[in-house]
């Protein structure tokens, strides 16, 4: 067996696990479980493809991602703080695993199923034999760390900073990932200045910056901005998520109501999984494949709505979304009644055909410690440094009416 494994990264190049590393060894095996395998199934980006083509990278290569960037700052970290040393297995499998709780159409599934993937990312530590087995033989106290990770409860707070903070591994690949695969320009981060610009404050345990990165810094941060007004944001994938959200729903109603539906059984636990829990099999059992092979299935059902549905997910026949976010709210409710006034003389259910979308990007916020900068004179926080960062602060609410196309 070779003592190394190579995985071809289209950002990161060759990231490349030694197992003669028992750290890098445990990833190694990690991978290959079943569990992570899944993430395979899982696009990054949800419908996002039927907006940007190239949007169809999956969760396997961002967790992949994250790891790698994720071991070059705590190798980095470790040379001046040697004491970290220690946490460097802790904090790459918290890195590798921190998205295996994702399900179907990622993100934008857990507003359909309503579902949480942190909470799921927990479970799997602890429910899911070959990755709990892989863990407690490392080490017995290593789940619980994760969870410490994960819940940002470990005592040493730079460790969880890495995984999730203003300023984490996760978020520095998938702005530059996401960016890379839909072809826009706005995710272009100076990565190396910013992982060299990481330290860990003596004192407090924190991740910060040191007063060299703050132009790396501000970049990083009016990239995420962009990342989410142009592409998160962008107006089809509203559009896309509202008849992706619908056609659910719609079966889920025809369930209730007892009408026949051709599903399999982890469809069917998915679907009821705001009454019901998901057991452990269906969660792991459920992933784009299965709901696309259902949405397909479903354009030829006698029911008129959800074929309707269906048919314009596969065709990509999406519905309008206006944005009306410059508009007052009583003004935005107008624009929607009118909307809903529209549907209805064209013969078709409001409820499925017409909805109000909301989206508030927060900016820069003190979320988990926010960033600091340090200088020979301390700490500062970044946002009291930066009229840059100042101006990113505020809140932006965005609003959309969805609706068929009006001739």
């Amino acid at each position: 067996m070779s003592t190394e494994r190579t995985y071809h990264d289209p950002l990161h190049g060759a990231i490349t696990l030694n197992r003669t590393d028992r750290a890098e060894a445990l990833l190694i095996e990690l991978i290959d479980t079943p569990a992570f395998q899944r993430l395979r199934r899982l696009r990054q980006l949800g419908p996002a493809s039927l907006t940007f083509q190239g949007g169809e990278g999956s969760r396997f290569t961002h967790s992949l991602g994250v790891m790698a960037i994720t071991r070059r700052a705590i190798d980095r970290l470790c040379l001046a703080s040697p004491q970290l040393r220690p946490y460097r297995a802790l904090v790459l499998v918290a890195a590798l695993l921190h998205d295996i709780g994702h399900g179907p159409f990622s993100h934008t599934g857990e507003e359909v199923f309503r579902t949480h993937h942190e909470a799921w990312t927990c479970k799997l530590i602890h429910e899911s034999t070959p990755i709990a087995t892989l863990l407690d033989r490392f080490d017995p106290t290593l789940r619980s760390q994760l969870v410490q990770i994960y819940e940002k409860k470990h005592p040493i707070p730079c460790l969880w900073q890495l995984i999730s903070s203003q300023l984490d591994c996760d978020r520095l690949d998938y702005l530059m990932r996401d960016s890379y695969m839909t072809g826009v320009s706005y995710g272009h981060l100076d990565l190396d200045r910013i992982l060299l610009a990481l330290q860990v404050d003596p004192v407090t345990q924190q991740l910060v910056v040191a007063r060299k990165g703050l132009a790396a810094i501000e970049h990083y941060l009016v990239v995420r901005s962009f990342m989410y007004a142009q592409v998160y944001n962008h107006g089809k994938n509203i559009a896309a998520t509202w008849v992706l959200d619908r056609a659910i729903t719609r079966a889920k109603d025809l369930l209730a109501a007892g009408e026949s539906l051709p599903i399999d059984d982890t469809a069917k636990a998915w679907m009821n999984a705001a009454q019901e829990p998901i057991g452990l099999a269906d969660y792991l059992a459920g992933d784009d494949t299965i709901f696309q092979y259902h949405l397909q299935r479903w354009q030829t059902h006698p029911d008129p709505i959800l074929s309707d549905l269906c048919r314009r997910w596969c065709d990509r026949d999406l519905f309008k979304a206006q944005e009306v976010s410059h508009l007052t709210p009583e003004q935005q409710q107008q624009q929607f009644q009118q909307a809903q006034t529209r549907t209805i003389a064209l013969g078709l259910d409001p409820k499925y055909y017409t909805g109000i979308r909301f989206a508030r990007n927060k900016g820069y916020t003190l979320y988990q410690k926010g960033i600091s900068l340090r200088d020979s004179h301390g700490l500062t926080e970044i946002n009291d440094l930066s009229p840059l960062v100042q101006t990113l602060t505020k809140t932006q609410a965005r609003a959309w009416v969805v609706s068929v196309r009006f001739s």
